[in-house]
C-alpha cells in the first residue's frame, strides 16, 4: 500500500481466495480502483481487477493517479483528473489521505491495498442493496441513448458521468520500484466526464457522443464524490 503524505511506506499484503461471482439484475457494481505503475503494492491489486473483468454483475474501472510518477517511473496512463477524483472522495469521507491501491466500491466504500475477501463483501453487499435507480444504455454508432428511472421515490440530484476505457494494455516498465517486471492492466479508464445532470425524479432521457471504438460506461452518481445510483456498461 502506498499512501500521500507518507511517501516511501510499503505494506505487506496477504494473499485471499479469489472474489466470486454473483447473480445479477443488469445492474453492475462499480469498482474503481486508484493505482500507478510506479507502486510496488499495486501488482495484486492491477490482477484482481483483471479478475474482475469477466464478471457481468461488476463494472472494474482502472484509474492511474500521477503522484509516484517522480519516484523513478512516468506512469503513461496517469491523468491529474483521476488523482482529483480520488482525493475527492477523501474529502467526501472526511480525510485527506489517498493511497495506492485503493478501490472504491459503489461510490461510497473504500478498500485500502490488496484486501479480495473484504472487496467480495463490498460487492455483495451492494448487491444485496439493490441499485435505486434502473438505467439503461444504447447505442447507434457514436450516439448513446440513456434512460433511468428511479426504482421508488426521487433519489435526488444526480451527475450523468460518461467513461471510456481501454479493456487491456500490457507494459515493460524499465524503473522504479516495478523496474523488470512486463503488468498487464484491465479496463484503463482513458477518459470520465460528465454529460448531463438529473433530478433523480421521473425518466431521464437523454443522449450522448461517445466518440471512437473504445468501450464506454454510463455512471450516475450523486454530487460531491457522492454515492453511485446506477451504472452500466454503453458498449
Amino acid at each position: 500500500m502506498r499512501a500521500i503524505p507518507a511517501a516511501g511506506i510499503t505494506l505487506c499484503l496477504a494473499m485471499a481466495p479469489q472474489v466470486q461471482a454473483h447473480d445479477t439484475d443488469g445492474q453492475p457494481v462499480l469498482v474503481e480502483l486508484y493505482t500507478s505503475q510506479g507502486c510496488a503494492s499495486c501488482p495484486p491489486a492491477d490482477a484482481l481487477l483483471t479478475e474482475l473483468k469477466g464478471r457481468s454483475d461488476v463494472l472494474p474501472l482502472a484509474l492511474h493517479v500521477d503522484y509516484w510518477d517522480y519516484i523513478g517511473w512516468k506512469d503513461d496512463f496517469a491523468d491529474p483528473a483521476y488523482t482529483k477524483r480520488q482525493k475527492g472522495y477523501a474529502h467526501a469521507a472526511g480525510g485527506s489521505t489517498v493511497y495506492t491501491p485503493q478501490m472504491v466500491v459503489g461510490g461510497q466504500d473504500h478498500v485500502v491495498g490488496y484486501r479480495p475477501m473484504e472487496l467480495a463483501e463490498l460487492i455483495e453487499a451492494h448487491h444485496d442493496a439493490q441499485q435505486p435507480v434502473v438505467l439503461t444504455v444504447s447505442h447507434d454508432g457514436g450516439v448513446l441513448q440513456i434512460e433511468a428511472t428511479p426504482r421508488g421515490d426521487s433519489v435526488g440530484d444526480v451527475i450523468v458521468q460518461l467513461v471510456t476505457f481501454v479493456p487491456e494494455r500490457e507494459v515493460s516498465i524499465k524503473r522504479g520500484e516495478n523496474a523488470g517486471k512486463t503488468i498487464t492492466y484491465t479496463n484503463v479508464v482513458t477518459g470520465w466526464r460528465e454529460v448531463g445532470r438529473w433530478d433523480g425524479a421521473g425518466t431521464l432521457a437523454m443522449t450522448a457522443q461517445a466518440s471512437g471504438d473504445e468501450p464506454a460506461a454510463v455512471i450516475l452518481q450523486k454530487p460531491d464524490y457522492g454515492p453511485v445510483v446506477a451504472a452500466a456498461r454503453a458498449r
